[in-house]
């Protein structure tokens, strides 16, 4: 039992001392605008369908709405 939680520990220690080598890579090569660029337009165009999708849903409860 004193070896697994010596074991749990050490590995906490191992996982600090790693760098991101693929951001620091794509940092250096101008290429991480080229990531930050898609997830943008990803994320905007999500954005985009969950506006549309909201407004259609509001006017077909509009029309389904017995009171109208």
């Amino acid at each position: 039992m004193k070896n697994l939680i010596m074991l749990i520990t050490t590995l906490g220690l191992f996982a600090q001392n790693n760098g991101v080598e693929m951001a620091d890579a794509l940092r250096s090569n101008g290429k991480i605008y080229v990531v930050v660029a898609c997830i943008v337009i990803i994320l905007v165009g999500l954005l985009i369908y969950l506006f549309s999708m909201d407004k259609r849903l509001k006017m077909l409860e509009k029309k389904s709405d017995p009171k109208n």
